[in-house]
């Protein structure tokens, strides 16, 4: 006789801020690192948090593979630039838009499938957009003019675009908050790893398919990772009783009150905190008293329609999400990633396959991608410390009573502060002094190191921070991030023409960079009062009243 697997329980709660969450532990609990768990999973075996982590890791490796094909795809025919100057007869600026407007586009494909995955589900949307992305690379290889590639292009990337909103929303579907430093960092990895495209598109020129044999094997492993899709990726929408776990808005009224008033509140406050405990107590004990559903078949699962949001408004949500670039937690993602994308997906990708085959190097062209070698080492000595932040963060809420804030993980960021800034000196110096190979490797190498690093964790913060309509969220920093990587691309070339390798790389690029990755000061000193002060603010209850889901429950 098989007996039922163990499910999940927590009476962990958030606090009246976002952010904030009470990990004690009462009996019970189920605890990861001494504290509770955190969401409350609900007493179902379809609940996601409750899937074995078996499927939870599938699902995990699917959304990493996706963002890794991708995004090579996206940045891989970079070393094609002079190339396609030369077949098609334009400029060399003109020649790098067939990247910077697919950079563009996958930003601009979320606006329209992370609404679509919120009305009809995570499932149906993510293998349309595998076939969409299939598509568009099967129509690159075939192209014959720069209209032509340009538009299939921009095809493979608007479908796939959705592969950076999907993985964070998965992540915080299926995973606990314990896990989700850890979680998002391998995700991330992968995404970081698809800027090494250029190494494998520079060396299939000598496959004897030209530029084109980069577009099928693209197409190739994008087929089989459908299929994976097809098989692994479960529906991970899913509705709790949050109502039951969570406190009643009177309670958070009067807990946010507490905390402005100081020690005057802490009686009224004590007795709020009883008295949801009691609540809970009691709705805990009448849910288990209810007998449990049974998981549903692998066939069951297989399913890919049958959601329909029906509050879900389309249109308003891709609105809405304008107004999470007023966040600042959000924000600072979107200058992060942005920056760093327009760095490392664009600026190393444009300037070294261009240099490296000319004077004095003299490199040959399918050698000019062996940059991305530089950012496979960065990655891969940055890639054991992905469990920092959340090792960090249990150790300080140790220390706090059992109680988190946000900002616990942020100090995991503090040694590549500077170190990004350095490593793009580095390189503006080797591009102006014709210096060694190896110090465009230097130069590369450190800056994605401590990259890898504010891609990771300034996402889980930001996701710790503000929860609510967290796909609207995601919808904003996929915009915001690919326009201003976009920005930094598009002219990028003929700036340097005008300016030079020193003040445009080693000046400009690295006053931005230094001033985005300074903020991790503010955040770590005024993080919390930032999220109180924003928790009371106009744009705080236009998401509240039209909030659909939270992050954390």
């Amino acid at each position: 006789m098989s007996h039922p697997r163990h499910l999940v329980h927590s009476h962990a709660k958030e606090g009246a801020v976002p952010g904030t969450v009470d990990l004690r532990v009462a009996e019970g609990d189920d605890t990861a690192y001494g504290q509770a768990l955190f969401p409350v999973p609900a007493e179902d075996p379809n609940d996601p948090l409750q899937w074995s982590n078996f499927k939870k890791t599938m699902i995990l490796v699917v959304c990493a593979l996706y963002s890794f094909l991708s995004n090579s795809a996206l940045l891989g025919p970079s070393v094609y630039i002079g190339i396609y100057a030369a077949e098609f007869g334009i400029t060399t600026n003109t020649a790098a838009n067939i990247v910077s407007y697919a950079n563009l586009a996958f930003g601009f494909g979320s606006l329209i499938l992370v609404p679509l995955y919120h009305k009809i589900g995570r499932r149906p949307v993510m293998l349309g957009s595998l076939v969409i992305y299939c598509a568009g690379l099967i129509g690159c290889s075939q192209c014959n003019s720069y209209g032509a590639l340009m538009a299939c292009r921009v095809i493979h990337a608007f479908g796939s675009g959705v592969c950076e909103a999907l993985p964070v929303q998965l992540v915080n579907d299926i995973f606990f908050l314990h896990e989700r430093g850890k979680r998002l960092g391998y995700y991330t990895v992968c995404l970081c790893l698809g800027s090494t495209g250029p190494l494998y598109a520079g060396y299939m020129l000598a496959g004897g398919l030209s530029w084109r044999l980069f577009f099928w094997v693209e197409f190739a492993f994008a087929g089989a990772l459908l299929l994976l899709a097809f098989f692994f990726v479960e529906e991970t929408t899913y509705h709790r009783e949050t109502s039951l776990l969570t406190p009643t808005a009177s309670a958070s009224a009067k807990a946010t009150a507490n905390e402005a008033e100081g020690d005057e509140g802490a009686a009224e406050k004590a007795a709020v905190n009883n008295a949801m405990a009691t609540d809970d107590s009691s709705s805990i004990a009448a849910a288990a008293a209810r007998p449990l559903p049974p998981r549903k078949t692998f066939v069951q699962q297989l399913k890919f329609w049958g959601v329909w949001e029906h509050d879900s408004d389309f249109f308003l949500m891709m609105a809405r999400s304008f107004t999470y670039f007023l966040v600042p937690q959000v924000l600072w993602v979107v200058t992060t990633y942005g920056i760093y994308i327009g760095l490392g997906a664009l600026t190393f990708n444009y300037i070294f396959p261009l240099k490296i085959v000319a004077e004095p190097y003299n490199w040959s062209q399918t050698s000019s991608g062996l940059i991305a070698l530089a950012s496979l080492v960065g990655y891969a000595i940055a890639t054991p410390f992905t469990p920092s932040s959340d090792i960090i963060a249990a150790k300080l809420t140790r220390r706090n009573g059992g109680i988190r804030e946000a900002e616990m993980r942020l100090s995991a960021m503090l040694p590549s502060m500077l170190l990004a800034p350095a490593g793009l000196v580095i390189f503006g110096f080797a591009a102006a002094k014709n210096l060694h190979w190896f110090a465009y490797f230097a130069g590369v190498g450190t800056t994605q190191f401590a990259g890898y690093f504010y891609f990771t964790f300034t996402l889980a913060y930001a996701m710790d921070s503000y929860n609510a309509n967290i796909s609207e969220m995601l919808i904003a920093m996929n915009l915001g991030k690919q326009a201003i990587s976009f920005g930094m691309g598009l002219h990028l070339l003929e700036w340097i023409q005008d300016h030079g390798y020193l003040t445009m790389i080693a000046g400009a690029f690295v006053g931005v960079l230094l001033a985005n990755n300074l903020c991790l000061l503010i955040f770590m000193v005024w993080g919390k009062r930032i999220r109180t002060f924003m928790a009371s603010t106009w744009l705080a209850r236009l998401h509240n009243r039209t909030i659909k889901e939270v992050a954390t429950h």
